[in-house]
């Protein structure tokens, strides 16, 4: 309707510059919407995934795990996400983003985990194997692939451990011996989503994790509360200028943490946050 307005009123097309200007971006609008809605859901279409489980996680989350179908699999870099299109056709309007919670150097299977949140998510457990998935990506940046550094600071937030438990396991599986510190806020001790394999993890590469508990038990000896300035201050090592910082969590979280680490000096430059919403 505002191209309709703009070409009959003439207002602002009437001069020749501005008439090429206008007409470029249409052909531009259309080629993109040809694009998106009609050649990429066609792809798609082509390179179908089977879903093969889904995977009870701690922390009310579920580990849902594809395959492709009769082509390979697309490549990511750990920490990057895809649209998933579940029971419905790739040419369907509404698309969920979910990170891969697996290893960028694993052969065949992709792994996304999803919490409980919203309307999907909530169902998405009662969702039986078999299912075709469709997947467009991968994007982002939020990765040590994109960020090299001879060491790192994780920062997570509940379900926002999922892309960096990608990284992680990319890490471990490429032999990557560069070291990583984890700070990891959870309400509780039982909600700590891959608390076992984090644990196993720490045996595999160069890896320090600590948890830092909401609502902690009464016999709980660990960090409790919220991670603070004190916090990163007693944790975060000596050479801590030169290491990057990945972080993933709630908003309210980033923003809080975000605080914390311009108070023990570090550059926000040198942090990259992936906000995590309701999906």
């Amino acid at each position: 309707m505002g191209l309709l307005h703009i070409f009959g009123v003439g207002y602002y097309s009437s001069g020749p510059v501005a008439y090429i200007m206008w007409s470029v971006l249409v052909v531009l609008w259309a080629g993109l919407f040809v694009y998106v809605r009609l050649l990429k859901p066609w792809i798609m279409l082509k390179h179908p995934y089977e879903l093969k489980s889904i995977t009870p996680e701690r922390g009310e989350s579920w580990t849902l795990s594809v395959e492709p179908a009769g082509h390979p699999r697309l490549t990511f870099k750990p920490g990057q996400f895809a649209w998933l299109t579940i029971q419905k056709s790739p040419f369907a309007i509404r698309q969920h983003p979910f990170s891969f919670s697996s290893s960028a150097e694993h052969a065949q299977q992709l792994q996304f985990t999803v919490k409980e949140l919203g309307d999907f998510t909530r169902v998405i457990k009662n969702i039986p194997p078999g299912q075709k998935v469709y997947l467009d990506g991968p994007y982002g940046i939020f990765s040590i692939d994109c960020h090299v550094a001879p060491g790192y600071v994780f920062l997570a937030g509940g379900i926002g451990i999922t892309p960096l438990m990608s990284q992680l396991r990319t890490m471990a599986d490429r032999g990557d011996r560069r070291p990583v510190l984890l700070l990891y806020g959870s309400p509780t001790w039982d909600s700590i989503t891959f608390r076992e394999e984090l644990d196993e993890l720490q045996h595999r590469m160069n890896l320090q994790v600590v948890h830092v508990l909401e609502r902690p038990a009464a016999d709980w000896q660990g960090e409790k509360g919220f991670i603070t300035a004190g916090l990163l201050d007693r944790y975060l090592p000596a050479n801590r200028q030169s290491l990057q910082y990945m972080m993933c969590g709630p908003l309210p979280m980033i923003v809080t943490v975000e605080r914390a680490l311009t108070k023990v000096g570090i550059s926000l430059s040198k942090v990259h946050a992936e906000r995590y919403e309701m999906a």
